[in-house]
C-alpha cells in the first residue's frame, strides 16, 4: 500500500540510470519540430534534419537546447483546464496530509501520470509546476493575500517523508521566489517522482501554515488559493 509518510528518513536519490533506445533521437526531434522551426532547423516526418541549410553542431545543440527549455516551461506550466486539474490533485492531497490520511494522499499522487493526451487527468508536470509557481508567490510575498513571513512559518509535518528532501529544497528555493526557475536543478537533482510528492508535501505544509496564521479553514483556503 503507497503512502506518503516513511517510518525512517528519505534515502539520498540514486543518479538516473540512461537508457538508449533505437531511434530516440529522431523521436526527439520529431517531437521539437516545431518549436526547431522556428530557429530555422527543419525536421522532415522521418526525424531528419533537412539537408538545406544544416546547421553545424552547436547552433544545432543551441537550438535543441532552446527548445527543450520551451517545451519544458509549456509542460510545467497548464492552462485551462489542465491546470484545473493538476490544481485539484493538490488540493486532494493538501487535504489528505491535514487529516492525516497520508495513505490518501500517496493514492492521489500516484494517480497522477507523466502525460495526459486528451487532458482528462492531472500529470507529473502540472502539478508540480502549479505546486512551484504558487509556493513562490506565497512563500517570496509576492502575493499580497498570503501572510506576511509566510516562509519563517513554514515548517514541514512532523515525521519522514516520501520527498522530504525536495520539499525542503522547495521551500528554501520558493522563499527567494525561484523555484519554479530551479526545476531543472530540483529535478537532476531530487528525480521526477519524489520532486512531485516533495512539491505536494511543501505546498501542504505553507497552506497549514496559512491556515493557521489567518485563523481560516483549511477548505476555504485550499479552494481559493490552489487554483
Amino acid at each position: 500500500m503507497v503512502n506518503m509518510r516513511r517510518g525512517d528518513p528519505e534515502p539520498p536519490w540514486g543518479e538516473p540510470e540512461i537508457e538508449i533506445k533505437p531511434g530516440m533521437a529522431r523521436e526527439m526531434l520529431r517531437e521539437l519540430a516545431p518549436l526547431l522551426a522556428e530557429e530555422g532547423i527543419h525536421v522532415d516526418e522521418n526525424g531528419e534534419l533537412s539537408d538545406v541549410d544544416v546547421p553545424d553542431l552547436p547552433t544545432l545543440q543551441h537550438a535543441l537546447d532552446r527548445a527543450v527549455e520551451r517545451q519544458n516551461l509549456t509542460l510545467f506550466t497548464p492552462t485551462g483546464h489542465a491546470r484545473e486539474l493538476a490544481a485539484a490533485a493538490l488540493r486532494r492531497v493538501t487535504e489528505a496530509i491535514a487529516a492525516s490520511d497520508t495513505v490518501r494522499a500517496a493514492v492521489v499522487l500516484e494517480e497522477v501520470v507523466p502525460e495526459s493526451p486528451q487532458n482528462t487527468i492531472a500529470t507529473v508536470a502540472g502539478c508540480t509546476g502549479v505546486a512551484l509557481g504558487l509556493l513562490d508567490e506565497w512563500l517570496s510575498g509576492r502575493d499580497p493575500a498570503a501572510p506576511a513571513r509566510l516562509a519563517a512559518h513554514t515548517r514541514l509535518p512532523a515525521g519522514h517523508w516520501t520527498g522530504e528532501r525536495a520539499a525542503i529544497d522547495v521551500l528554501a528555493l520558493a522563499a527567494k521566489g525561484r523555484a519554479f526557475r530551479s526545476l531543472h536543478t530540483l529535478t537532476v537533482r531530487q528525480g521526477g517522482h519524489h520532486l512531485l510528492y516533495g512539491s505536494a508535501l511543501a505546498l501542504a505544509a505553507a497552506t497549514l501554515a496559512w491556515a493557521r496564521r489567518a485563523d481560516t479553514e483549511l477548505a476555504d483556503l485550499t479552494t481559493t488559493m490552489i487554483r
